[in-house]
């Protein structure tokens, strides 16, 4: 079993965000509304490989993912002060638990926001969640407004650190032009999803020591089930650098590729599966020498670097 080694504390531990360096998302356990004892399950089996960081969102499982992770928290009995956990607000489903609701959108405005964050609270059984994001940006979020509800939410002590997901560089840029603590930012980031590598979103969080977190860190599943050629020729090269670092597994060195950028990539791993996870895990004991993260490169876009 691997056991994922926690960051060491620095001299001021309670001013950065500290989350282990994989995380579990609850969205594919909320999508199949997962019963009760398979969330115990899973949590005691992300415990027991060092994964102590749970990422949530008010929409998964048409609104009942927190109250039904919360429960199985409970029903856990693992102390609040074992766990991190992180929420997020600011996506509108069109849904019999919000029938106010007449069209998908979004809403960064401060009373969804207010709302939102204390609804997971309730849900979760907690005083406060580690961090808490945006869950899309709002085209017509307003920067000045939604710097201020962040950081109120911080001041009041319902979330310990704040940030965005989704968002481009030039909105995370805006936004903390306004409010620089921004903690992180959750992207879709994976080696069939390598646009945050270019486009300037791994470059500004580096500049802005803001946590990239990697939602479908293995694009879905398909980087393993699809047939295609391109993706033959990408799990060829994935087995032959997890050969040369020991047998590692593809999938584990598919998220160990993440984690090898700078900018301190957390994947966000989707699987419901405790052997998975354990699996998953592996991937904080690798470490990539720029050869063969290359070469991963060269698999995936098909020919070398210009």
């Amino acid at each position: 079993m691997h056991t994922i080694p926690q960051p060491q504390p620095d001299a001021r531990p309670d001013e950065r965000l500290r989350l282990s360096p994989l995380v579990l998302g609850l969205w594919r356990a909320g999508r199949v509304q997962l019963p009760r004892p398979r969330l115990v399950e899973l949590i005691a089996a992300s415990l027991d490989v060092g994964i102590d960081t749970f990422d949530l969102a008010d929409i998964y499982g048409n609104y009942a993912g927190e109250q039904a992770f919360g429960d199985a928290l409970a029903a856990s009995r693992v102390p609040r002060d074992r766990v991190r956990l992180v929420s997020k607000g600011g996506v509108c489903l069109v849904s019999d638990a919000r029938p106010a609701h007449r069209v998908k959108h979004y809403d960064n405005g401060a009373a969804h926001l207010r709302a939102s964050l204390d609804a997971s609270l309730q849900k979760l059984r907690t005083d406060h969640l580690d961090l808490f994001l945006v869950h899309r940006p709002d085209f017509l979020f307003d920067a000045d407004e939604l710097a201020d509800t962040l950081r109120q939410m911080v001041r009041a002590g319902k979330a310990r650190h704040v940030g965005v997901s989704n968002f481009s560089p030039s909105q995370q840029r805006l936004l903390a032009a306004r409010l620089p603590e921004l903690a992180a930012n959750q992207i879709e980031l994976s080696v069939l999803r390598r646009a945050p590598f270019e486009d300037g979103t791994l470059d500004l969080c580096q500049e802005q020591h803001c946590i990239p977190m990697a939602w479908s860190p293995l694009g879905g599943g398909a980087l393993f089930t699809a047939d295609a050629p391109d993706m033959q020729r990408l799990r060829t090269a994935l087995a032959e650098v997890g050969e040369a670092l020991g047998s590692a597994t593809p999938d584990q060195v598919a998220l160990a590729w993440l984690m090898r950028h700078p900018s301190g990539v957390i994947p966000v791993l989707g699987t419901t599966d405790p052997a998975r996870v354990r699996i998953a895990a592996g991937a904080a004991d690798l470490r990539l020498d720029r050869q063969q993260w290359y070469h991963i490169w060269q698999a995936a876009t098909g020919c070398a670097v210009a």
